[in-house]
């Protein structure tokens, strides 16, 4: 079929509500960005496939299936749409289908490899995505990789198509080893999304994934432009109006994180999408702490308590851990000893979301002058680790092997254990400076480093202590523990002009 390039401007359910001069309500354009994805599908189609595509470019899962629904239903022939319905179930920068959504994506692929038509490039998608559901009994990680070979192949055989490099660009992403420092993968993503976000500037994929490719303390330069920019090509989808925050949070831009994450959040609230509504929540509690809006960031966590999401599914990996780590930020960061030792844990929730709530409670008591009492919770994280390692989950098992080492070394720290203590918190910084925080989360509750720096400043050395807050504020910038920490050491060793200069950017 001719190639047909659509501006994504039709009203629906994404149109987000404005005020006229009457003071009428109405429906604004929806507004997605610009996706051009030529198919063998009918003509009649082609805008709600493009559409459906921006959708999933967007992360705007829900809303990308019933989209892609729409265009099954519309022409019955239509191989593509199946493959999108499935595509809407594999969140790649998120968390695995559920074995029930895994099931679907299954169904619509078989579906869409049963109906044998379309051009070779939609046979390569379809081949692709089926090598991501062909094997139940693999691991997430493995399957991930299947698919992104399948769509290496797919970009051999039509190398100069804007949607096969996106998506290919996506699937390198995805499959980045959390510890290459080096980030070989996103900037062999960045490199094939640049050109494309440089003549398409209006595409969502590829400003999207640029700032996933540039989510990291070495890259996240680079990402400015695709954040300044992504939020107003698709500001009908919350996650767009979110993202840029990634960037904001990696360069310390809290005010900017904070305007970010407030739009996101309206958004989501308003289309009833919780887990993005969630999200974006759990990076504005975040922003404020930083910026010291205490008040603004307990609003935002007491406000938990009237979402139905959080109370009906700790299961949902991307509900349970914004629900769990705002309470604990909250908690932790103010060092509310008392409100965090009060804690609970959200029923449901896999073991690397719990370890946080037992995470805070150690820190609470070892802190707070209970030691003994953290001896429990410990134990409770140390289970938790070997549950994810019986699993084969290799990322969270180191996640939760740090909060691990960290509770412990507060714990031998509160006994008076100096020596212990400091080795103990270096090696779980040190582990956690090895491996990248995945997209979920804004950071560590509080990074291991700046921790450190806190542990050597109670035991009173604080040339040390400044070393490591100087550290910990080049991986996590603008960070207020580590600059109101870093201070005080350069006041403790006579350091004025870096004392000044640390409390000049808070």
């Amino acid at each position: 079929m001719k190639k047909l390039t659509a501006w994504i401007g039709v009203l629906g359910l994404w149109a987000l509500p404005v005020q006229s001069e009457e003071s009428h309500s109405h429906p604004a354009p929806e507004k997605l960005g610009k996706v051009s994805f030529a198919t063998t599908c009918s003509p009649s189609v082609a805008r709600d496939f493009e559409r459906s595509v921006a959708l999933l470019h967007s992360f705007a899962y829900t809303a990308a299936e019933q989209s892609f629904r729409k265009v099954a239903a519309a022409d019955p022939s239509c191989a593509m749409a199946h493959w999108g319905i499935a595509m809407s179930y594999y969140h790649q920068l998120w968390s695995p289908p559920a074995p029930a959504e895994w099931r679907d994506g299954q169904l619509e692929i078989e579906r869409a490899i049963a109906l044998n038509s379309g051009s070779r490039r939609e046979r390569q998608f379809i081949a692709a995505a089926a090598a991501y559901y062909k094997d139940a009994d693999q691991t997430p990680q493995l399957r991930a990789e299947a698919y992104a070979q399948a769509m290496s192949e797919a970009m051999r055989g039509s190398p100069r198509d804007t949607e096969t490099q996106v998506f290919y660009a996506l699937s390198l992403i995805a499959t980045a080893p959390p510890e290459d420092a080096r980030h070989a993968n996103q900037k062999r993503a960045a490199a094939l999304l640049e050109p494309i976000y440089h003549t398409q500037p209006d595409h969502p994929g590829a400003a999207h994934y640029l700032i996933h490719a540039y989510d990291s303390a070495e890259l996240a330069p680079r990402g400015l432009p695709a954040a300044r920019a992504y939020s107003k090509i698709a500001p009908s989808a919350p996650h767009a109006l979110h993202m840029p925050s990634h960037i904001f949070t990696r360069l310390g831009l809290w005010d900017d994180s904070i305007a970010s994450n407030q739009a996101a959040r309206a958004a989501a609230h308003d289309q009833g999408d919780q887990g993005e509504e969630l999200h974006a929540m759990d990076y504005l509690t975040y922003a404020y702490l930083q910026r010291g809006q205490n008040s603004d960031a307990e609003r935002v966590v007491a406000s938990l308590t009237a979402m139905t999401a959080v109370a009906a599914s700790g299961s949902d990996f991307k509900v349970g851990y914004a629900a769990t780590a705002m309470p604990v930020r909250l908690a932790i960061e103010r060092h509310a000893w008392r409100d965090a030792a009060d804690l609970k844990t959200l029923p449901g929730s896999p073991p690397h979301v719990t370890a946080i709530i037992f995470w805070a409670r150690a820190m609470a008591n070892a802190r707070g002058g209970r030691p003994q009492a953290a001896d429990g919770d410990i134990a409770q994280i140390e289970a938790c680790k070997q549950q994810l390692q019986a699993a084969g989950n290799a990322y969270w098992a180191t996640q939760v092997e740090v909060l691990d080492k960290e509770a412990e070394a507060w714990r031998l720290a509160a006994d008076a254990n100096t020596a212990e203590s400091v080795r103990l918190l270096r090696q779980a910084a040190d582990e956690e400076d090895a491996v990248e925080k995945l997209p979920v989360t804004p950071g560590p509750i509080v990074p291991a480093r700046e921790q450190l720096g806190e542990l050597l400043l109670e035991q009173n050395q604080p040339e040390q202590a400044l070393r490591e807050f100087r550290a910990a504020l080049v991986l996590a910038p603008g960070r207020r523990g580590a600059l109101l920490g870093g201070a005080q050491a350069a006041e403790r060793i006579g350091d004025a002009r870096s004392a000044a200069q640390m409390r000049a950017a808070l």
